[in-house]
């Protein structure tokens, strides 16, 4: 069978991101490296925010060109609306600011699906910009099942967890605040959450908060929060098991 015929017979998946094309970006070595994929038929939209154009690398990716500032859990819900996502195994979330290692698309996946984690993160590594150290990488595992999943920078759902956590809950627009719900969600539906720690990302390009007004998510984050059920951080910082190959 030729490289071509089976991309095309391989399980498929669904990467979706923002990127902003005034910024300096990492978006198009993302979508490079993810691209390369040997076990999934990857399919790629994007979302191009700011006043430039989408560069010939990213123009094929890119399904929307976004002139003014509009929040990220907004954008994704708008990009997912218009998709069959049935037709893929998962769909995966990414920012457009991480540095992810080679082969990293089947290497993380093939984690994911042997720990069978619905809703699942790569680890950060260590030289990363971390805002909860929960989510840095753990040297010596391979993964670990647990009661949270950041929001970003990457993060993914298998489809049967489509339900459960999609559309997004737009009370928070930027998302912040859903990594607390989200782990009462999946115990509710009886899904596994966990971070894959032997294929970590790094997210030490850009600052993160750096081009969007954090009082303002902040805000809506407490709003969020006060209305759902959700876990606190001493309850969601905890690992349930650990896994090493």
């Amino acid at each position: 069978m030729s490289n071509e015929l089976q991309k095309q017979t391989a399980p498929r998946v669904l990467v979706v991101g923002i990127y902003l094309v005034d910024k300096e970006n990492l978006a198009s070595r993302i979508t490079q490296e993810l691209a390369l994929s040997c076990d999934w038929n990857v399919e790629q939209r994007w979302v191009s925010l700011g006043k430039s154009q989408p560069d010939s690398n990213m123009a094929p990716f890119t399904v929307q060109v976004i002139d003014t500032f509009s929040p990220k859990f907004l954008l994704l819900n708008q990009l997912l609306e218009k998709i069959d996502l049935y037709d893929f195994e998962y769909v995966i979330v990414s920012d457009d600011d991480i540095q992810l290692p080679g082969g990293f698309l089947d290497r993380y996946l093939a984690m994911v699906s042997r720990y069978d984690l619905a809703l699942a993160q790569p680890a950060r590594t260590h030289d990363s910009y971390i805002d909860h150290c929960f989510v840095e990488q753990l040297d010596g595992i391979d993964a670990r099942r647990t009661h949270f999943v950041e929001i970003g920078p990457l993060f993914s759902l298998h489809r049967k967890a489509f339900d459960c956590f999609l559309p997004f809950d737009e009370v928070s627009p930027m998302g912040w605040g859903n990594d607390f719900v989200w782990p009462v969600l999946a115990e509710k539906h009886g899904l596994r959450m966990g971070i894959v720690d032997a294929v970590p990302v790094a997210h030490n390009f850009r600052k993160p908060v750096a081009y969007y007004d954090h009082g303002a998510s902040a805000k809506h984050m407490n709003k969020y929060l006060a209305e759902r059920p959700h876990l606190s951080k001493k309850d969601a910082f905890f690992i349930l098991e650990s896994y090493v190959g």
